[in-house]
């Protein structure tokens, strides 16, 4: 039996273009999980009253009934579906109209890249059995305490009994919670890799500002879920710029025209609309909604000003600036990286919160020119110098900008001669951050908060 029977997972593809359909079913035939398809809305909505499904992938223009009218039904008649949407980068409406009345999981752009389907697929998938068994956990939970209640006032002893097992599924549960908010921060972090497959190297600036609002917001001792939303935020404030021209993408912003730099105001808002539908990044979209507010009024969308700012949008407007300037995305001269820390000085009070960029140019200044090198704890290691038990201290990223492991992830002798062979495939040689074991479980508790 193959491995996608074991698992009994169903991906259903559905597209009118029978070329399209042969094309995605060559990209996934050897996933774990068994595809089926449809030609059309009506024959997919039959095969699912016959057949559950697990994930359904739809083509968002069809005759008849079309993509986002589809996924709306297959929302309402079986919520327990995830739902992604196909369609093209131009296609803002449909894509925007799927989200709102489908709760799509997320969109894909035809045309479609092989590795971006597979790993968007894969952690669709790895997010539904997180929900699944949290659900799971939680009716165990519940069917716990009901027997408890059952329990008469003379049955103290077999209370005492069953505590130890209580506090094991209370445990397990928690457990869950915690893998579950971590899930959504790593797959944010994948979606920014993908993201900066559009821009040149020199230009791909998310996972800079990722570790810079790490950092930063560590400094302030801002709450543990302050700093994860941050993080997502830090990773997709971009993400309204997916529907740009190449041409846009590359261009500084100070050289914009009018009708571009009228896109350009659009790009916080479109990203937050994009997130509407993950209950769990709302918070993360609001950032993202007022990073390009400035502390005198004058920034956008909504002409905010001062304390009126969200805390985590004017940290994270000073930590996108700073990395945009070097990389050539604001002004039309590259700035070098004390040109940069001069620039925000001189705008503090006017674009930013005066407080928060002087304290961030101190930290800069503190820990130049690399963050990870000089934080506490933290060393740079090949990876034939990797030992089981450490604890990546930050992202690690191909050289062609993909995440291969995110922070927070602990290694073993597996995955570290997992690392050396793709080393010898890749012709690559990569440096990772990682703390020592003595301090990794401090590391690992903060990350599970």
């Amino acid at each position: 039996m193959s491995e996608a029977r074991q698992t009994g997972r169903y991906v259903l593809l559905v597209d009118d273009d029978d070329n399209v359909l042969s094309s995605l079913h060559r990209s996934l035939r050897n996933e774990a999980y068994e595809l089926l398809t449809a030609n059309c809305a009506r024959a997919a909505l039959q095969l699912l009253e016959r057949q559950p499904v697990d994930l359904v992938i739809s083509d968002a223009q069809m005759p008849g009934m079309d993509g986002p009218t589809l996924l709306a039904q297959v929302q309402q008649r079986w919520p327990d579906t995830l739902r992604l949407l196909m369609t093209g980068l131009a296609d803002l409406d449909t894509s925007i109209r799927a989200i709102n009345q489908g709760h799509i999981y997320r969109y894909l752009s035809k045309p479609w890249n092989d590795d971006e389907l597979r790993i968007t697929l894969r952690q669709a998938l790895a997010h539904q059995h997180a929900e699944r068994e949290h659900r799971r956990l939680e009716r165990l939970t519940w069917e716990q305490n009901l027997r408890l209640q059952e329990l008469n006032a003379n049955l103290e002893q077999r209370v005492r009994e069953r505590t130890a097992e209580l506090q094991q599924t209370a445990d397990m549960l928690d457990l869950a919670y915690a893998e579950l908010r971590h899930s959504y921060v790593t797959t944010t972090e994948v979606f920014s890799a993908l993201l900066n497959q559009r821009l040149p190297r020199d230009k791909q600036s998310n996972a800079q500002v990722i570790g810079l609002v790490r950092a930063f917001s560590s400094r302030l001792s801002m709450p543990a879920t302050e700093i994860r939303d941050l993080a997502m935020a830090a990773a997709l404030y971009n993400l309204g710029k997916l529907t740009w021209d190449d041409h846009l993408l590359n261009r500084p912003s100070d050289l914009l025209h009018r009708e571009e730099r009228d896109r350009y105001r659009q790009y916080p808002t479109l990203g937050e609309s994009l997130l509407m539908a993950l209950e769990p990044l709302h918070n993360a979209g609001r950032l993202i909604r007022h990073h390009q507010e400035c502390w005198n009024g004058t920034g956008f969308p909504d002409q905010l000003h001062r304390e009126a700012i969200p805390l985590g949008a004017r940290l994270l407007k000073i930590a996108v600036d700073f990395v945009e300037l070097q990389c050539g995305l604001l002004l039309q001269r590259r700035l070098t990286r004390r040109e940069a820390l001069q620039f925000l000085g001189k705008n503090a009070g006017r674009l930013y919160d005066p407080e928060l960029c002087r304290h961030f140019i101190e930290l800069c200044d503190e820990l130049a020119p690399d963050l990870a090198d000089t934080e506490p704890g933290v060393v740079a290691l090949d990876t034939r110098r990797l030992e089981p038990g450490m604890v990546l201290a930050r992202n690690l990223q191909a050289e062609s900008g993909m995440l291969l492991l995110n922070i927070g992830k602990q290694l073993t002798r597996h995955l570290i001669d997992k690392l050396i062979a793709f080393e010898s495939s890749e012709g690559a040689r990569y440096t990772l951050y990682v703390r020592q074991p003595a301090t990794a479980a401090g590391m690992i508790e903060e990350l599970s908060r």
